[in-house]
């Protein structure tokens, strides 16, 4: 082969570094072959467990995967807005699936909300209160996390565990836990929510912190300022647009777990979802979900919107 690739015009040097290569490509592929092979005999043993566990059924149900879909489609494509916007169904007929108008929220006599207006509503007040109380506990462990704020290390870390384990639980779990305490409703949702918010924004502000520029923070301790003084003279003025623009950011995964904590009894958009999917109301469900998108769609534009405001354009754009 070295004469080959000697033959080929390469020097010695670089007909050396070619074999490398090649030996490493070898290698390469060999190694990708094997992986493949392991994960396809991975899922073979998988859907042979799921088979068996399911007394043979699993493989006999695959062709109906997608019969839920069709079970989704209404009567009536106009069955959809009627839902939304609790209008009258010319199919009414005493049973919960076409009854629209009873859900909803009168503010006066003849003026209303519909109800999953009402409903997304909530779980939108779940995401921002619970991304608010993140912000602020955050924002606070935060300066006692970073290393160039707080110099004790036993500190330092007690606040860094500490914070470790507020996000270790996913919020599901957690909101699981506060369900079988206080009951059903929202408040068990925004704990939840509020708890994992706190330990996620908690480590993204102390590293945002421990970059920040400490010309300041020297400064004013040159002239006999205190911790609290340098923290709120010398270190919010710079952190604060990259805080704002966590916090955006997270509200945005925020409104995504109230819904799904809703499912559980959370209250909410969530709740309302899962009864209308476990009854089998093909209107409901499809305005719900269509609601879903597009309030999750408007909620991301205007957040990554205003990032960009306080951020500036120059942090989104590709390094060349």
């Amino acid at each position: 082969m070295n004469s080959t690739l000697l033959q080929s015009g390469l020097s010695e040097r670089g007909a050396i570094v070619e074999r490398h290569w090649q030996e490493l490509a070898r290698g390469r592929r060999l190694y990708t072959t094997i992986s493949i092979v392991v994960l396809m005999a991975a899922l073979a043993a998988s859907l042979w467990f799921a088979n068996e566990t399911n007394s043979g059924k699993f493989i006999d149900r695959l062709p109906h995967l997608f019969d839920f879909v069709g079970d989704l489609l209404p009567r009536d494509g106009m069955e959809i807005w009627r839902a939304m916007f609790d209008l009258p169904s010319p199919y009414y007929d005493g049973s919960l699936q076409y009854d629209y108008t009873e859900g909803r929220y009168y503010v006066t006599d003849t003026l209303y909300i519909p109800e999953y207006f009402y409903k997304m509503a909530e779980t939108l007040n779940i995401a921002i209160l619970s991304t608010l109380i993140g912000f602020i506990f955050g924002g606070v462990l935060s300066f006692f996390a970073a290393k160039n704020m707080t110099r004790n290390p036993l500190m330092r870390g007690a606040v860094r565990r500490f914070m470790e384990v507020l996000r270790a639980f996913p919020e599901i779990v957690l909101a699981g836990f506060f369900l079988a305490i206080l009951s059903l409703g929202p408040i068990p949702a925004i704990i939840a929510v509020s708890i994992h918010t706190i330990g996620a924004l908690g480590k993204l502000f102390f590293e945002v912190i421990e970059n920040a520029d400490m010309k300041p923070d020297e400064g004013l301790k040159a002239v006999g300022a205190n911790w609290v003084e340098r923290a709120w003279f010398g270190m919010v003025p710079q952190v604060m647009p990259n805080f704002v623009s966590y916090f955006l950011l997270r509200m945005e995964i925020n409104v995504r777990a109230s819904t799904i904590i809703g499912a559980v009894g959370g209250g909410g958009i969530g709740e309302q979802l899962r009864l209308s999917i476990s009854r089998g109301h093909e209107a409901k469900t499809l305005a719900i979900v269509l609601l879903l998108f597009v309030t999750i769609i408007a909620v991301d534009q205007f957040s990554a919107w205003l990032r960009r405001k306080l951020v500036g354009d120059h942090a989104f754009q590709a390094v060349v």
